[in-house]
């Protein structure tokens, strides 16, 4: 940011909150044919963790959107502050998971500045107490016009407002400026931190390693049967009576009363026809074994703690026993820093993903929708991702009669359509963090042609 420093007037500085993050606005004035530039302080406040055992991608949306609207407000952002949500209890803070000080301010200097905490002078204004500011409640998928003609003015009217939630408030068809700076958070400055890096790039050589008999190359597979999945999909597995009750115990637990509430009715069979419930561990084996993936594939599974592991997981390392996870690869004396903490445990998943040959979503949420994206724009395009039809999955596996030749056509032709999906361009509702194709890969290839200095993200 190009700062011309005429005059600052103290009375001018002006405090925004939204999201957890901190942010100086800055104001351009004309003053006798020159510009002059008057600093205002821009605090936002970051939102709760998701429900999401894999916290650190929708962190990524939250901070790259941030970035974004910074720009788009030439203002200075403040790193993000995150707060303890009642269910994960990760008390991770930005630098525990991102690698703040030496990458992400570093890497976004040219364009946004980033600056670690809110002044003294400004928090003082406030007596040091954040929430004495205003809220200001923005649209959902607010556009750049709003921030520029409802935002800004409010911000200098009101000297002190508030954004919260912030979460999905920046539209995501924006002009390709504002585009790229989502682009360039996201797959250029947020980094792992150093702890992270380091334990995930030798979990990486371990796989690779380990699958010596196919050059190197290995599948990830997103397994999404967790116990707080499977309640959250109200899907009915082989358990009874058994398997129901703790899923009302787990419901009740982590969503209080929301599935019990007058007029909700729970149809199990419904949302398996309709593709909603998710995989099991055999079904995923079965559907990879379909596709052509022998018991020499090297696997690696990215997921939470299993819903009855030692039941479920079975059938899968039988059919694949050359299968790894985080807890197989690493240590337990590597994995202690990262224990009671999912973000931070996510990222070492999502490292080992990153650089597979193939990945395979089964559920859908933030970590595949990010992966997907970080992978086709790490890969040039070129990577393979495996998204299954499950609605057709479910018709194939309650079908008792089907033959497995038939079974295994229909995986090939499911295959073959992923490859082709994969390499998919942004429609205009879509986003770039799920298709960085043609907004942040286009402008990649350009600055590549122009021999810019990149830096990489991981």
């Amino acid at each position: 940011m190009t700062e011309m420093n005429f005059w600052f007037r103290k009375d001018d500085l002006v405090t925004l909150v939204s999201l957890g993050l901190l942010v100086e606005v800055v104001d351009v004035f004309s003053v006798s044919g020159f510009s002059c530039i008057l600093s205002q302080f821009l605090l936002v406040d970051l939102v709760e963790h998701c429900a999401d055992i894999y916290l650190s991608k929708k962190h990524c949306a939250e901070i790259c959107d941030a970035v974004a609207v910074a720009g788009l407000l030439n203002a200075t952002l403040v790193i993000p502050i995150f707060h303890l949500n009642s269910v994960w209890r990760d008390s991770s803070k930005f630098g525990d998971i991102f690698d703040e000080e030496d990458f992400f301010i570093y890497a976004l200097r040219n364009h946004v500045n980033v600056v670690r905490e809110l002044p003294e002078d400004t928090l003082q204004r406030f007596d040091n107490n954040i929430s004495k500011i205003v809220n200001l409640r923005v649209k959902g998928w607010s556009s750049p016009t709003y921030y520029l003609q409802k935002v800004l003015p409010k911000l200098l009217q009101m000297g002190a407002v508030r954004i919260a939630p912030f979460s999905n408030r920046l539209a995501q068809e924006v002009p390709s400026n504002v585009q790229w700076l989502r682009c360039l958070a996201n797959y250029e400055a947020l980094r792992f931190s150093g702890p992270i890096r380091k334990l995930a790039e030798n979990m990486v050589d371990r796989m690779v390693k380990n699958s010596s008999q196919s050059g190197g190359k290995y599948v990830s597979v997103h397994l999404r049967f967790e116990e707080d999945m499977v309640a959250f999909s109200c899907c009915e597995y082989d358990g009874g009576e058994e398997e129901k009750h703790e899923m009302d115990i787990a419901r009740e637990r982590s969503w209080r009363g929301k599935f019990r509430r007058r007029g909700r009715v729970i149809r199990p069979g419904a949302n398996r026809v309709d593709g909603k419930c998710p995989l099991t561990p055999l079904e995923v084996g079965m559907m990879l074994r379909g596709m052509g993936f022998d018991n020499n594939t090297s696997v690696y599974v990215a997921a939470g703690k299993i819903y009855k592991a030692e039941k479920y997981m079975a059938p899968l390392k039988q059919m694949f026993p050359r299968l790894e996870t985080k807890d197989t690869l690493a240590t337990p004396e590597e994995l202690a820093p990262f224990k009671g903490h999912s973000s931070r445990l996510a990222a070492l998943d999502y490292t080992v993903c990153l650089h597979s040959e193939v990945f395979v979503t089964t559920q859908g949420g933030n970590f595949p929708h990010f992966l997907m994206g970080h992978r086709h724009y790490f890969y040039g395009g070129h990577s393979k991702t495996i998204k299954p039809d499950k609605r057709k999955l479910a018709l194939l596996f309650d079908s008792p009669y089907i033959r497995w030749e038939d079974f295994s056509r229909q995986m090939q032709d499911m295959l073959r359509h992923s490859d082709h999906k994969g390499n998919e361009l942004k429609k205009p509702s879509g986003s770039l963090y799920t298709f960085p194709m043609p907004d942040c890969m286009c402008k990649q290839a350009e600055d590549r042609n122009e021999n810019s200095n990149t830096t990489r993200l991981v």
